[in-house]
């Protein structure tokens, strides 16, 4: 058996799951990189390269194949050079059943200080910490023992060159969680039969693994597909031999359910008063049908603007950005597709902005207040942000705030939907809302948007900018589509 550090990334990223470790050691095929996925490769890649500039002079093993790259890292450790990139090391630990394994590892630094060599690893995450990034943690934990196998002593400092530039420390315990976590990785491999992980809409979405395993949870109607139904919970129910959707409704009624024991961090915790809303989850699950829990109650007015915006996370630029506040008007005086983007330079974060607070005022000038109909509270923060970084002299982003409409929270409390989530892209598509785009949604729309700044061609860029403002127009048409839907629900229906 052979483990590497790979396997500690691979164990928790995207989400932490053993069956992924798996599928990965039985050589399922995984679905190819999405163009997200290869953006923040390509974007780690230069942070890395930025780096490794940094640095004087440097002993560049990068080229060197993995066997020879072991002694020439034992070489230059020898010779006390100065700064090693791409070391390998290795060592070796016994499983569960006394056999030798092979441990490897491949940080990106050893640099030389007066008392020894500092292991450091460059990544674009800016927050590095258990909750966040338990993975980069334990992989540079496992570095320490790998080195202190290999030279018999330990280094003197762990820390990572985060996406910020800072550069984090990281405590060394010697290897001891990362080898713990490597045997349970080894026990994965190991296993005669796939393990069994929940899946979850939002731990799943990024895996590449996501298409098989939610197709086989769907054939089974696996219990982890119910809203309300989260990792924990889903493997209580199974080890108390409730597997499936209808397992549970022939089960458990409401009051059983609520009473239902499941881990919830160091202790134990009941269901409680999620146990209805899971159930009434299942019944609809079960007949393919909405139900209705209550009747949304909607502001009336003649018009309603749309409002959805497209931004890039903190690990993606400097600051949280958002490149295009997209809005338009529908309703008995339909109104244009409003977007507001700003220009590729420094100022374009707030030439976006001031569009978009125009763009707004025009709305109001033109119709009055109205609701500004979101989904999901994202646009609600991020005005926030903005107020505060380019403030709002005319108070007509504070105006859109008191006019703000979130429709996810109506959805969530007024329907029970026969979803694994209550996502804008999964709601459409039950309302029957269809799109131009096959493939898209904000990460893709996140990568589209690196695309046309790193490119030096414009008409590339206007062509990717163009695919952006057409993602961003349909978002708003489907949540105009998805608003009309909750206002058609029938007073006191039962079910759709």
């Amino acid at each position: 058996m052979r483990l590497t550090a790979s396997d500690l990334y691979s164990y928790h990223r995207p989400s932490p799951c053993e069956l992924r470790v798996y599928l990965r050691q039985h050589d399922v095929q995984e679905e190819e990189p999405g163009p997200y996925e290869q953006v923040i490769r390509r974007l780690g890649l230069r942070h890395e390269q930025l780096h490794l500039q940094t640095f004087s002079s440097c002993t560049d093993l990068s080229a060197a194949t993995p066997i020879e790259r072991v002694e020439l890292t034992r070489e230059a450790v020898a010779r006390k050079d100065p700064v090693i990139y791409q070391p390998a090391l290795v060592g070796y630990t016994l499983d569960s059943e006394g056999t030798k394994c092979e441990v490897s590892g491949q940080p990106d630094f050893l640099i030389f200080e007066s008392d020894g060599y500092v292991i450091r690893d460059s990544k674009i995450s800016r927050r590095i910490s258990e909750e966040d990034h338990p993975e980069i943690i334990r992989q540079l934990q496992l570095y320490s023992w790998l080195f202190h196998q290999m030279f018999a002593v330990w280094p003197i400092r762990l820390e990572v060159h985060n996406g910020a530039n800072a550069i984090v420390p990281v405590m060394d315990d010697h290897g001891l969680n990362a080898l713990k976590a490597l045997n349970t990785i080894c026990l994965l491999k190991q296993a005669q039969s796939e393990p069994y992980s929940p899946v979850g809409w939002a731990k799943c979405g990024a895996c590449p693994f996501n298409e098989r395993c939610m197709q086989l949870a769907e054939q089974s109607a696996d219990v982890a597909l119910l809203v309300g139904v989260d990792q924990g919970l889903a493997r209580a129910l199974r080890s108390s031999g409730t597997n499936t959707v209808t397992e549970l409704l022939s089960n458990y009624d409401e009051a059983r359910l609520a009473d239902f024991q499941r881990p919830w961090g160091t202790r134990m915790q009941k269901v409680g008063k999620k146990a209805g809303s899971i159930l009434q989850m299942a019944r609809a699950m079960t007949t393919k049908q909405a139900i209705v829990l209550e009747n949304p109650s909607m502001p009336v007015s003649p018009n309603y603007a749309m409002f959805d915006l497209e931004g890039l996370p903190p690990q993606m630029d400097d600051v949280e950005k958002v490149y295009l506040w997209g809005l338009q008007v529908f309703g008995d005086q339909p109104g244009r597709f409003m977007p507001a983007t700003g220009s590729f330079g420094t100022e374009g974060d707030r030439e976006a902005w001031n569009k978009f607070l125009d763009n707004a005022a025009e709305i109001f000038h033109t119709y009055g207040d109205l609701p500004f109909v979101h989904w999901h509270h994202y646009e609600r923060v991020k005005l926030d942000l903005y107020i505060q970084r380019f403030g709002d002299l005319n108070g007509i982003a504070a105006r859109v705030k008191t006019n703000l409409l979130d429709l996810l929270p109506i959805a969530q409390r007024c329907l029970a939907l026969p979803l694994p989530s209550y996502s804008l892209k999964v709601v459409e598509k039950f309302v029957g809302f269809k799109r131009s785009q096959e493939k898209c949604g904000g990460d893709w729309a996140i990568a589209k948007y690196i695309e046309a700044t790193e490119t030096q061609d414009d008409f590339l860029r206007q062509s990717v900018m163009n695919d952006i403002l057409t993602y961003n127009r349909e978002d708003l048409q489907a949540t105009w589509e998805v608003f009309q839907w909750l206002k058609r629900i029938p007073l006191g229906s039962q079910s759709l």
